[in-house]
């Protein structure tokens, strides 16, 4: 029998045998879209990380705005790097849980795959203008099935499951995430709330560094419960998560922890993301956007010469955001200038 076969059934069988019984197995997995034979030495779960990190789709999230744009310092977030902090939270958090680490990696690097440029400004713009709507978490899954490469990245269910139900949006953390509230794995939960904690933290952080608030504006209340560093806030929430999850088949807060995680997030979404030094550059970005896409879908034959992606079967606005949502923000600020600025261009 081919050694690397009994690699990849040793790993499989070792799973069986160290991981928590609430896991996701490999050897249990869903499958995929379109059946292939399995890898040689790898599983399932890591077949499709790899997949992810080698997609150009994942590379490109390294130009698209976390929160401030288009950033010229090199500490401020963008999303690749909110995509690493999301990978490691989760997984060091699946790891003490005796989780499916795999699994687990692969949702966190997938799950920003779909946002567009200018961040979340850049998914509500071609939200309100194309006709189908857009979210960048089913845009996800879209690239996965139809637009990255020849015929998709054909991804395994769980990952999949876990990309398209890792939204959380403005609403109030829950205290538990399990499989029957709305993930199909505790992977999946674990990514979902570990997103929650980076994004709070390091979006903090950021609004810190740029000025736009100091250490002292963030309520009191959350300070005494959280900390006062970025550093001990990424403890104390990662540790509860842990120690109010540990054998059960949910992943949960205590109430405690959870007020003041909820009391940071209502924060970013009262105080920090409304400043005005914030929403001009996104109204700015919202305006570059929505140009560009009413530019094309007025002069389809020039936008089905640029797009070779182009797909006859999808409508013009669903060709319009999978071409749109693929640029990262300096590319399609070069667009806009090229287009409306013409002799900026000339004068290069």
């Amino acid at each position: 029998m081919n050694k690397n076969i009994n690699l990849r059934k040793g790993l499989e069988k070792l799973e069986l045998k160290i991981l928590s019984p609430f896991a996701a197995m490999s050897l249990n997995s869903k499958g995929r879209l379109r059946n292939e034979k399995p890898h040689p030495f790898l599983t399932c779960f890591q077949v499709d990380r790899d997949r992810i990190i080698h997609s150009e789709a994942f590379r490109k999230l390294k130009h698209k705005t976390q929160v401030f744009l288009s950033p010229l310092e090199d500490y401020f977030r963008t999303r690749l790097t909110h995509t690493l902090a999301v990978s490691q939270i989760s997984r060091t958090i699946g790891k003490v849980l005796a989780l499916n680490e795999d699994l687990i990696e692969a949702i966190a690097l997938g799950h920003d795959l779909g946002h567009t440029p200018f961040g979340h400004i850049g998914e509500k713009a071609l939200n309100r203008i194309a006709k189908h709507g857009f979210a960048h978490y089913k845009q996800s899954v879209r690239i996965i099935n139809n637009l990255e490469g020849k015929n998709g990245l054909n991804l395994t269910f769980e990952v999949q499951d876990g990309i398209l139900k890792h939204s959380k949006g403005s609403s109030d953390l829950p205290l538990i995430i399990g499989k029957l509230d709305k993930n199909n794995t505790l992977e999946g939960a674990v990514v979902r709330i570990s997103d929650s904690i980076a994004y709070i933290n390091h979006d903090i952080d950021d609004a810190i560094v740029s000025g736009l608030i100091k250490p002292d504006d963030i309520p009191k209340k959350a300070r005494l419960i959280l900390g006062n560093s970025y550093r001990k806030r990424l403890e104390i929430m990662i540790n509860d998560i842990i120690m109010n999850s540990l054998d059960k088949d949910y992943i949960a807060w205590s109430s405690k922890i959870r007020a003041g995680v909820n009391i940071l997030k209502d924060f970013l979404f009262k105080k920090v993301y409304p400043r005005p030094e914030i929403q001009n550059e996104m109204d700015k970005a919202n305006k570059v956007l929505e140009e560009i896409f009413y530019y094309f879908k007025e002069n389809p034959k020039k936008f089905k010469k640029l797009y070779k992606q182009f797909h006859k079967e999808f409508s013009i606005d669903e060709n319009l955001c999978d071409y749109i949502s693929s640029l990262s923000d300096d590319e399609i600020i070069a667009m806009y200038e090229k287009i409306f600025i013409p002799e900026k261009w000339i004068r290069l």
